[in-house]
């Protein structure tokens, strides 16, 4: 099968993130085992998703991991001009969901895998593809957790997400959370009896606004668009109808941070806010829902020198988007970005990616193999 085919059958397993995903991980499984590859499917802690890990080369020996993730977001939207889990090629574009984020690279790194086992690798290529990327990196740490023994440790790890096949050495990390507060209904004509969580939670908007505000005058990086930390309210839902007294509330926030600073603690002054409503009788539930650390990969390291050898372009400083590269480096490996596609055709309709990006992209991973087997 060449990559083609492969993004074919890929595209065409609607693994939207949050759902079970034995079908195209059992797909790959197979494929790979056809190819020599030795394969290990891990379940994660839900019972009905797994990460995958494969290895092509001798295990025991230090090599390097290509890592992708399996899931998608959804594609109910009616603007698709064709069936979104069905690839569609109009000359150098493929369409269908997922082609830039990011099964193109999966259907690379597995169109180059026949290639990597005729060279008989001294040095190991791993495929790390996890699940549930889109909702928060939620699967890989779990595969991260089970590399010792799966592996001798990588001298590095190349994250495929959309970059246009020009290698990046950082972005920001990222944690969400969702506070939920409960009041007590009633009457609206009797506000007296009853506690509107939506006029509680505007004291949590108001505390995550002047965060935002704040952070802006903040610690920043040039090397980021915008340079400084990011906070915002994005989704918010309560109430049943104007003349009833909301007993319910739900508001959901992400924060952004430059390297060195950490994510989720962006969020405690909203958390305390939050809290605080306990005293007027409010019950308030804080949950974490995802976290991720910045990646910063510094310029003269040997895989920021590497990816710029294998793709002919110095590696540009950063990007805005996050990925699954800063939790690897965080357990202590060097990662880096480089992928096919472009994050600005992902999470909309007619996503697409080009043939001639899977092709320079397969050729990247072929001459990796090349050096691994010198």
């Amino acid at each position: 099968m060449d990559v083609f085919d492969i993004l074919d059958r890929l595209v065409a397993f609607p693994s939207v993130a949050g759902k079970p995903n034995g079908d195209i991980a059992g797909w790959i499984e197979a494929h790979l085992a056809e190819q020599g590859a030795k394969v290990t499917l891990l379940p994660g802690p839900e019972g009905d998703r797994c990460n995958l890990f494969a290895t092509i080369g001798p295990a025991d020996v230090p090599g390097y991991i290509l890592s992708g993730h399996m899931d998608v977001v959804p594609a109910s939207e009616p603007q698709w001009s064709s069936a979104p889990f069905a690839l569609r090629r109009d000359g150098e574009r493929l369409y269908g969901r997922g082609t830039t984020d990011m099964k193109g690279f999966l259907a690379a790194a597995l169109a180059a895998v026949p290639a990597l086992v005729r060279l008989r690798l001294a040095r190991p290529i791993h495929l790390a593809f996890s699940y549930d990327e889109e909702i928060g990196c939620r699967g890989v740490p779990h595969l991260i957790a089970r590399l010792p023994e799966l592996c001798a440790k990588p001298l590095g790890v190349i994250v495929g997400e959309p970059s246009g096949m020009r290698a990046v050495r950082g972005h920001k990390g990222k944690a969400a959370a969702r506070v939920v507060i409960n009041g007590r209904s009633g009457h609206s004509s009797r506000p007296d009896l009853g506690l509107n969580a939506i006029h509680a939670m505007s004291d949590v908007l108001s505390a995550a606004v002047s965060e935002a505000e704040r952070l802006t005058h903040g610690p920043s990086d040039p090397t980021f668009e915008p340079a400084y930390c990011s906070l915002q309210a994005g989704v918010i839902a309560g109430g049943q109808s104007v003349n009833i007294i909301p007993d319910s509330c739900t508001l959901d926030l992400e924060a952004r941070a430059i390297p060195g600073i950490d994510p989720a603690g962006l969020l405690t002054p909203v958390k305390a806010r939050a809290e605080a409503l306990a005293e007027q009788g409010y019950v308030v539930e804080w949950k974490l829902v995802s976290a991720y650390p910045a990646l910063s990969l510094p310029q003269d390291s040997a895989l920021a020198a590497l990816l710029g050898e294998l793709t002919g372009g110095a590696p540009l400083a950063a990007v805005s988007y996050g990925t699954e590269a800063g939790l690897y480096q965080g357990s202590g490996l060097d990662a880096i970005i480089c992928g096919p596609g472009d994050i600005g055709r992902a999470h909309k309709p007619d996503e697409y990616v080009l043939a001639r990006e899977l092709a320079a992209c397969q050729q990247m991973i072929e001459a990796l193999g090349a050096r691994c087997a010198a």
